[in-house]
C-alpha cells in the first residue's frame, strides 16, 4: 500500500510526530502551571494579621466583619474606612451583635480548636465554645459563658442571640439543639432538640453534622413576640419554636431538599409587622442569592431576590433602615451594601466573610423594613451584567472553561472546593488546573498507546466496520 492510498485520516496522523505532541503536552501544561503559579505569587487576599486587612469605603457608622474560615477573625471599621479593631484570638467568629446602649461593644459567639492534651481535652482535638463581649474602643474582651465539647467536626455554636440581661438563645450545632442558658448560673433553662421534630433518615448523616443549626433569633415584637426562630441548614429549613408549644409547623420557610426555596442556608434575619413583615430575609446559601419571604395568607411567599455574577455561598444578609442591605458572601471574598434598587453602593474584600454586621443601625434587620414594605424589584446575575473583558476579542478563555466547571459540579461540590483550597484559587485557576490533569492524562495515554504499538501490539475498538 502506497502513501497515496492510505486513508485521509491517517495521512494526517503520520504527519503529526510523536515530539510535536509531546511539545504540545509541554506547552500547555507549562501555560497552565504559569497560571496558577501567578495567582499563587499574587497571594490573593488574606486578613490573617491586621496589616493584610485591606481599608474600606466610608459609611456613617461602624462595620463589623466576622471570619470563620482559614483565619478566624472579627475586624470592625470605622466611618472613615479605617480599621478600627481586629482579634484573631480565637480559631473561629461566628454571629456578631450590638450591645443595646453601648454602641461601640458587640457580643459573638467564637470557638477555639484544642489541639494539646490537658485538663479540658483528654483526647485532641477539641472544641471550646465561648460568647464574648468586646469592648471595640478599649480592646477589652469579657468571656460570658462558655463550653467544652469532646468533637472538632461540627461542634461549634454558628449563633447567639441575646433575650435580657442575663439569657442567651444558643444555636448548639454540636447536639442539634436550641438552648436558652442563664450565663449568671450557667443553668440551662429551656432545651429543644432537633429529634423530637426531625426524623434522623434527613438532613446530614447522623451523627455528623445531621441538622447544622446555624442560627437562633429571639422574636421581640409582634405576633410572634417571645418565639424563637432557628435555622437548620441541613434541612433546607427556618423553623419557628414556641416555648410551650414547641414547632410551629405551618411556620416553616422552606422544606427538605425542596431546593428551589432554600438550598442550606444561612443567618434568616426575622422582620416584625411594624417593619411591613412577618418577613424573613436570608442568605440561600448553596443556591448563591439573597431572598426574602412575606407572611401572607397564612403562607410563606418570596417577595424578593438578589443577585450578581459574582456572588457565590453568602453566608450573612441585614436589612438596614435605609432600605439598603448589607451582604457577606463568603466565597466572592467580599462584604457589599446593595441599595433599593440592587445596585452595590458600599464593598470590601474579606477572605471568607461569615456575618457583617453595621453598627449604630440596631441589630441585624431589626432597623429595616421589608422589601415588600419599600417595594424592592428583585435583581438576577443577568440584569447586573458582568465585569467586561479584555481578552481575545473580548473572550477570555481560562474564565469560560471556569464557568464551565462550576456549572457542571455541583454547586455543594464547588462550594467545597472553593472552602478548602487557597484562597487565591478562582475559576481560572481551577480551569487551568484541570486542563494540565487532562492533558498529562492524554500524554499517559499517548506514550502507553506508542509503547504497545512498537511492541506490535494492534488496539482495536469493540466494534469496528468489515474490513477494519
Amino acid at each position: 500500500m502506497t502513501a497515496e492510498s492510505l486513508p485521509s485520516i491517517d495521512r494526517v496522523r503520520s504527519e503529526i510526530t510523536r515530539t510535536r505532541l509531546r511539545a504540545a503536552f509541554v506547552v500547555l501544561i507549562l501555560l497552565s502551571a504559569a497560571v496558577v503559579a501567578s495567582a499563587a505569587a499574587s497571594g490573593g487576599l488574606s486578613t490573617a494579621s491586621k496589616e493584610d486587612v485591606p481599608n474600606a469605603p466610608t459609611t456613617t457608622n461602624h462595620t463589623v466583619v466576622t471570619e470563620s474560615g482559614r483565619a478566624g477573625t472579627i475586624t470592625a471599621y470605622a466611618p472613615d474606612g479605617d480599621v478600627a479593631y481586629y482579634n484573631n484570638t480565637r480559631t473561629k467568629y461566628f454571629d456578631v451583635d450590638p450591645v443595646e446602649g453601648q454602641p461601640l461593644t458587640v457580643e459573638y459567639a467564637a470557638t477555639d480548636t484544642i489541639h494539646t492534651e490537658g485538663p479540658t481535652c483528654g483526647s485532641p482535638p477539641c472544641t471550646r465554645n465561648v460568647i464574648e463581649r468586646a469592648n471595640l474602643s478599649t480592646g477589652e474582651v469579657e468571656v460570658l459563658y462558655k463550653r467544652y465539647d469532646p468533637n472538632e467536626l461540627a461542634a461549634e455554636w454558628h449563633d447567639v442571640d441575646r433575650i435580657n440581661e442575663t439569657h442567651f438563645a444558643v444555636a448548639d450545632m454540636v447536639s442539634d439543639q436550641v438552648f436558652i442558658v442563664n450565663t449568671e448560673t450557667e443553668i440551662v433553662d429551656w432545651l429543644w432538640d432537633a429529634q423530637s421534630d426531625f426524623p434522623l433518615e434527613g438532613g446530614h448523616s447522623y451523627p455528623r453534622d445531621w441538622a447544622h443549626i446555624n442560627d437562633v433569633e429571639y422574636i421581640e415584637s409582634g405576633q410572634m413576640e417571645g418565639r424563637i426562630m432557628v435555622s437548620l441548614r441541613n434541612q433546607d429549613q427556618v423553623v419557628f419554636l414556641d416555648r410551650q408549644k414547641g414547632l410551629l409547623e405551618n411556620w416553616t420557610v422552606g422544606g427538605e431538599n425542596e431546593h428551589d426555596i432554600l438550598n442550606e442556608q444561612h443567618n434568616p434575619d426575622y422582620i416584625p409587622e411594624s417593619q411591613g413583615g412577618p418577613a424573613v430575609i436570608v442568605a440561600d446559601s448553596e443556591n448563591a442569592q439573597i431572598k426574602e419571604f412575606q407572611r401572607e395568607n397564612g403562607e410563606w411567599n418570596r417577595t424578593w431576590t438578589w443577585e450578581d455574577d459574582q456572588i457565590q455561598w453568602p453566608r450573612d444578609a441585614d436589612r438596614l433602615p435605609n432600605g439598603n442591605t448589607l451582604i457577606a458572601d463568603t466565597h466572592g471574598n467580599r462584604v457589599l451594601e446593595v441599595n433599593e434598587s440592587g445596585d452595590i453602593v458600599w464593598q470590601v474584600a474579606s477572605s471568607l466573610p461569615y456575618e457583617a454586621e453595621r453598627l449604630e443601625t440596631g441589630d441585624e434587620s431589626t432597623g429595616g423594613q421589608s422589601a415588600a414594605a419599600l417595594g424592592l424589584e428583585s435583581n438576577t446575575a443577568a440584569e447586573s451584567g458582568g465585569e467586561g473583558s479584555d481578552g481575545l476579542f473580548g473572550f477570555k478563555p481560562l474564565k469560560f472553561l471556569g464557568g464551565l466547571v462550576e456549572t457542571v459540579l455541583p454547586h455543594r461540590i464547588y462550594n467545597a472546593l472553593l472552602f478548602v483550597s487557597p484562597v487565591w484559587m478562582g475559576a481560572s485557576e481551577f480551569a487551568a488546573v484541570g486542563i494540565a490533569l487532562l492533558t498529562g492524562l492524554a500524554w499517559a495515554g499517548s506514550e502507553l498507546k506508542w509503547r504497545l504499538h512498537d511492541a506490535g501490539i494492534r488496539l482495536r475498538l469493540p466494534v469496528y466496520r468489515q474490513g477494519d
